[in-house]
């Protein structure tokens, strides 16, 4: 297993102008900011199960740029629909990355239906995901990063994180400044 938060800043690490990020609401969130605050990164708060379809929404609108979803076992099982509906789109600038402890952090660390069985993997292949990787090593996670870092495709995949729980970093909650300094970001680069 890896350590959240350092897999987070191995994702981010030497990333690319036009590759943004959106982190899912909570852990991911937190591991994001603590790696380097990014005008590129859509900071959620209390957007539960909607990070798959706004990185979806950000990659429709600017094919031109690289987006990476990087969100939690407990979102991506809220918003599991999401998956087949970017199944369908295909966008070729998309990555969906899934950090699984197998719990859900954010409410009491209850076992999520991960720890049941339930294989996030299979139901990206199921939604039409051709490129789906299951990353639980530093080797594994280095060479996802790269293929983020030079994303030519749709891509899911799902890194088996220790369940810990580093202290929390918070960046802006304004919701509206968010979205103004990511629109900006997307003018400069775009």
């Amino acid at each position: 297993m890896l350590e959240r938060r350092a897999a987070m800043a191995t994702l981010l690490a030497d990333r690319p102008k036009d590759l943004f990020v959106v982190p899912g609401l909570g852990s991911c969130t937190w591991d994001a900011y603590a790696a380097g605050d990014d005008d590129r990164n859509f900071y959620l708060w209390g957007g539960m199960g909607g990070a798959a379809m706004i990185g979806l929404g950000l990659a429709l609108a600017k094919p031109q740029l690289k987006i990476a979803v990087i969100t939690g076992d407990g979102e991506m099982l809220m918003g599991m629909g999401a998956l087949a509906t970017i199944g369908v789109q295909r966008p070729k600038n998309l990555a969906v990355v899934i950090f699984d402890n197998g719990f859900y952090g954010e409410t009491g660390m209850q076992e999520s239906h991960t720890s049941s069985g339930v294989d996030l993997c299979e139901v990206a292949r199921g939604c039409g995901f051709a490129d789906v990787s299951q990353i639980s090593d530093e080797a594994g996670l280095r060479d996802l990063a790269e293929r983020i870092r030079k994303l030519d495709g749709l891509l899911f995949a799902r890194v088996h994180i220790s369940p810990d729980d580093p202290p929390r970093v918070l960046p802006e909650k304004d919701g509206v400044a968010i979205k103004e300094r990511v629109r900006r970001a997307v003018e400069r680069v775009a």
